[in-house]
């Protein structure tokens, strides 16, 4: 009897427990002290929102070259309805200057190309050009206490940062596989990290970029229990069942 019930209990430790080594984040996070951040501007990309101000010394001469003064005290929402969509062939129509590529350009980039166009073009002298993207997103699932898409306006955000958007992973979340999903220039780019290593401090993907997909998946401990009986309380009741059967038929 005393085999069956440690065989029992064993069966359900095995199953429901994770060790530390699978919970903790960057468990080496000693190795990477110190270290300089490298932070690379993201591409404009098809379907981006862009909000574009033009100025000048003379204030009247810029009109031309902006939608509207809703800026000014603006929600987000509504500086999106006014501002300039990206189209599928990297182009926005601007006012006066016409159809302006934004391949292979940030935000910081395209917004001296216009200043560029502005001054050779005859337009204005000096110009100062902002450009900003308004709808950056990255939609994060799985096993996260809060799954779902976060809009963010921050010019980088961090992996850990987004993570963090979502309420962090559950205690099932397996931290040695979240996948981040990117589109580069057309091309779908999969990489999986464990964030219990701070390997990911120096990988390019531990700053995200629009558009990212966080993917978190299930540790083995949730998948042996969803995939056997549901849950630890579960199996305890199914020990109890087979522990009273097994006492009752040897009395």
């Amino acid at each position: 009897m005393k085999s069956i019930l440690s065989f029992c209990l064993i069966f359900v430790l095995v199953n429901s427990c994770a060790s530390k080594k699978e919970i903790l984040y960057v468990q080496d996070i000693e190795n990477y002290n110190n270290k300089p951040i490298t932070f690379s501007s993201p591409k404009i990309q098809p379907n981006d929102i862009l909000n574009i101000t033009v100025g000048a010394l003379i204030e009247e001469s810029a009109k031309p070259y902006n939608k509207s003064n809703t800026n000014v005290g603006a929600s987000v929402e509504m500086m999106q309805l006014e501002g300039y969509l990206v189209s599928q062939d990297n182009t926005i129509n601007f006012p006066e200057l016409g159809i302006i590529s934004t391949e292979n350009k940030t935000v910081v980039e395209l917004s001296e190309h216009i200043k560029k166009l502005l001054e050779d073009g005859g337009h204005l002298k000096r110009p100062n050009v902002n450009v900003r993207l308004l709808n950056a997103k990255v939609t994060i699932l799985g096993e996260v206490n809060q799954p779902g898409t976060y809009n963010f306006t921050e010019y980088s955000v961090t992996l850990l940062q987004a993570l963090g958007y979502a309420g962090d992973l559950t205690i099932n979340g397996k931290r040695e596989d979240v996948k981040v999903i990117r589109e580069v220039d057309g091309n779908r780019i999969v990489s999986t990290i464990d964030l219990t290593s701070g390997e990911f401090l120096n990988s390019e993907f531990y700053q995200i970029k629009p558009n990212d997909v966080i993917y978190v998946g299930q540790n083995n401990p949730k998948v042996k229990s969803a995939g056997f009986i549901g849950n630890t309380s579960t199996v305890i009741s199914v020990v109890s069942i087979l522990l009273t059967s097994i006492v009752l038929i040897t009395r």
